[in-house]
């Protein structure tokens, strides 16, 4: 799938020889692929079975709300509010990008239904953007400090393969950069479309605390099985 898209370079993690499943893990606006990797040991999944993370980099394109400087990103981002006007374009590029990397973890023995899309902030997004349109099913979705975009497009475009998949939502209350009504809004969307979401909130600004990764590690255990 997606054969003719160039596959992005990635920081790779594996816990241990031959991996079972892969987390795909998408960064933030302006950060890249290394941001999460320290995360990996933290998680303390050791025990579960041998696992690969991906953390690939973003392209670096201009952006626009950061007066048009070059930095990783997804996506562009057009306005403070983030959905008002939003980069369908890049959004569905990034999309095929993403697409790339799973159908990468196949062709190295990983079904699809052994592989989990994470992302934070813009992350968050483009996992629930490819997620929810996958063809084949995921083990899981987990979206961190983010939100859901071209939401008006999701229903119509999201595939029955994913309907049951599980995500995982988190947000802090505090955030200044990805307001908390755009996660209360994704909620209540991806509800609104029977997804099962469970939902959690912290004290924190847009950020990771020790308690999120902790609730990340358990959803983990849960779906990958």
């Amino acid at each position: 799938m997606n054969t003719d898209t160039k596959l992005l370079d990635c920081v790779e993690i594996e816990t241990g020889p031959e991996p079972t499943h892969a987390i795909i893990w998408l960064h933030g606006l302006g950060a890249d692929g290394n941001d999460f990797a320290p995360v990996v040991p933290e998680l303390r999944l050791g025990d579960i079975g041998p696992l690969r993370f991906v953390f690939p980099h973003a392209p670096v394109q201009p952006v626009t709300i950061n007066n048009g400087m070059a930095m990783r990103a997804w996506y562009d981002i057009y306005m403070a509010d983030l959905v008002r006007r939003e980069d369908e374009a890049g959004l569905r590029k990034s999309q095929k990008m993403v697409e790339a990397l799973i159908a990468r973890e196949n062709s190295r023995g990983i079904p699809t239904d052994r592989i989990v899309l994470a992302g934070f902030s813009q992350g968050c997004a483009m996992a629930l953007q490819t997620g929810l349109r996958y063809p084949e099913k995921l083990a899981g979705i987990i979206g961190l400090s983010g939100y859901l975009p071209l939401a008006g497009a999701a229903r119509q475009e999201r595939h029955p393969a994913n309907h049951t998949t599980r995500i995982f939502l988190a947000h802090g209350t505090m955030d200044p950069v990805v307001p908390f009504e755009r996660a209360q809004a994704t909620l209540e969307a991806l509800q609104a479309m029977s997804y099962d979401v469970r939902f959690k909130t912290y004290p924190m600004p847009h950020s990771v605390c020790l308690e999120e990764i902790q609730d990340i590690a358990e959803f983990l255990r849960e779906v990958i099985v």
